[in-house]
């Protein structure tokens, strides 16, 4: 093999592996917990020794912390880009952003990062603490600004912001939550009609009296 082409490869496994570590963490943090994951359990799934993990990541929180930056925090940001240049009605935005959300979230381990920071938040206080800052909150503060907007303009009723704004998530991160827990032993739930449904049922009670469904 020439030389270069050799060098090449390495160099892009090499670049990999940070991400190529953060998605075998994703997994076993599901699957196991957080606490119950060894670092050496991580560098295995990933394919590399405990030692070449420790190059990139000193503990398992920063692992944690990655996992949040590099998976969720550019789908954060393409709906911050998407708020900014949206020129439409506010029922349309806030209907795209949430279902994009959860096709994005949903059957993916994603969705079991809600279950893991329940579990895992009376023991890790500061991993809780930081998915609240970069996650829960940025989210809570975008929809706020939609669902604001939406008043202002008269789409929607006046209605407590903030409240709503909760209302509106915690069916997402109660089915995330079901989907990582009881959903084995419960019937089944398909995931379409679930978040269409919460949408309909949502917007029907924000809007104003009179206007069309």
């Amino acid at each position: 093999m020439h030389p270069c082409k050799q060098h090449c490869r390495w160099r892009r496994r090499k670049e990999a592996r940070p991400e190529e570590i953060v998605e075998a963490a994703l997994g076993l943090f599901v699957d196991k917990g957080f606490s119950a994951t060894r670092i050496a359990e991580v560098a295995k799934r990933a394919g590399v020794s405990k030692g070449t993990l420790y190059l990139y990541f000193d503990s398992k929180e920063k692992i944690f912390q990655a996992v949040i930056q590099n998976m969720i925090t550019p789908m954060i940001e393409e709906v911050e880009v998407m708020v900014k240049s949206y020129d439409g009605d506010t029922e349309t935005l806030l209907k795209k952003i949430v279902r994009g959300w959860w096709d994005s979230v949903w059957d993916t381990p994603l969705s079991g990062i809600s279950k893991l920071i329940v579990s895992e938040a009376g023991n890790f206080p500061d991993m809780a603490r930081f998915y609240m800052e970069n996650v829960v909150k940025r989210v809570r503060y975008l929809l706020e600004q939609i669902i604001q907007s939406g008043v202002q303009n008269g789409e929607f009723r006046d209605v407590d912001v903030p409240t709503v704004t909760r209302l509106l998530m915690a069916p997402v991160i109660q089915a995330y939550i079901w989907a990582n827990s009881l959903r084995p032993y419960d019937d089944p739930q398909d995931g379409d009609t679930y978040i269409n449904l919460h949408l309909d049922l949502f917007l029907q009670g924000l809007k104003k009296h009179g206007q069309g469904a």
